[in-house]
């Protein structure tokens, strides 16, 4: 509690300097970074104040029947659950990208129609989380099945905590149901993996060669309710170096399109940078594996019985079509946990 005071004190003896507001970007981040801080230590105070009055009018209590001041304690200790409820939010969700937008996407694995259907499936459930938990979310690329399903979606997602929350989501999710595609009514296992970065803005210092870009357009394809274009306006940027791809269709123009693919590539490319450190590949980017046997870090099993697992921290749902309905906070807030726990 000192040492944040310290810093807010050190911090906004910075904000009466004649030249403070000159880099206007530096200036701004001092700004949030004290808002932050005041935000946390006025919350940790206000807690000291309700324990002190819970205290005192237990006090009272044990010597005196008081009707008034039971009713008073009562809102009190209300009020501190849910203080602490979020304090430890904002302790779990205190990485240095969790507040930023999120690029979300679904690909599937080997399997053809099987696995492009549950990448469908997987993209319902977390659009029905979105829409639950008000976020807004937009689909910049969408490649649709040759039967049934998705070969490819990604979308951009904005609310409070967007890559904070999303980034539990990262790995491989495998399916074992009774296939509706097989006549024989034979079990089927499928896996499709979820990929996910922050959308880093205009703070990211990342220079890109144009020569090491390979700019293709290509016809728009909607996605349901999506508007098609009959121009090629769509966009896919390869940076060579990285055979990193982007693309994005969603845009009214090529041009259009093509910022919001760079704005995304930048964000793939600063990541890959981070990665490069050792110590930040598990804060911001876990471990690429494919998408098979063996590495999925959650289970969602529909027949013969039914339970939804996630393997990195043991969680157990038996309501599976809650989960696949959208209900997936509790596999959010158990990974959370588990990565602050490990510091």
């Amino acid at each position: 509690m000192d040492k944040k005071k310290e810093r807010i004190e050190k911090l906004q003896k910075q904000t009466v300097k004649t030249d403070f507001w000159n880099n206007q970007e530096r200036a701004q981040k001092i700004i949030q970074e004290i808002n932050g801080l005041k935000e946390v230590t006025g919350s940790i105070e206000e807690i000291e104040e309700k324990i002190e009055n819970i205290e005192l009018a237990f006090e009272i209590l044990a010597s005196e029947e008081d009707e008034k001041l039971e009713k008073e304690l009562s809102s009190n200790i209300d009020s501190l659950k849910k203080l602490l409820k979020d304090i430890e939010e904002k302790a779990i969700l205190g990485g240095k990208y969790d507040g930023y937008p999120a690029v979300l996407n679904i690909h599937p694995g080997a399997g053809g129609t099987e696995s492009q259907d549950w990448a469908e499936m997987l993209f319902r459930m977390y659009k029905m989380w979105m829409e639950k938990k008000g976020f807004k979310y937009r689909i910049i690329d969408y490649q649709a099945g040759d039967e049934a399903g998705i070969k490819n979606i990604t979308l951009t997602v904005k609310g409070k905590n967007a890559y904070g929350l999303l980034k539990s989501e990262k790995g491989i999710h495998r399916l074992v149901r009774i296939s509706p595609f097989d006549s024989s009514k034979r079990r089927h296992t499928s896996f499709a993996s979820v990929d996910v970065i922050p959308l880093f803005d205009k703070e990211i210092d990342i220079e890109i060669n144009k020569d090491e870009l390979n700019i293709e357009t290509y016809r728009s394809s909607g996605a349901g309710g999506q508007h098609v274009n009959v121009t090629d306006s769509a966009v896919r940027i390869t940076h060579v170096p990285t055979n990193t791809v982007v693309q994005c269709q969603d845009e009214r123009s090529q041009i259009l399109n093509r910022q919001t693919a760079l704005q995304i590539l930048k964000s793939k490319l600063y990541e890959l940078e981070l990665e490069k450190k050792q110590e930040e590949i598990n804060k911001v980017r876990g471990e690429k594996k494919d998408i098979g046997w063996g590495n999925q870090i959650r289970s969602y099993v529909l027949q013969p019985y039914q339970m939804i697992k996630d393997h990195r921290t043991g969680v157990e749902v038996g309501d599976v079509d809650s989960v696949l309905d959208g209900n997936i906070d509790k596999f959010i807030r158990g990974y959370l946990e588990k990565i602050l726990a490990r510091g």
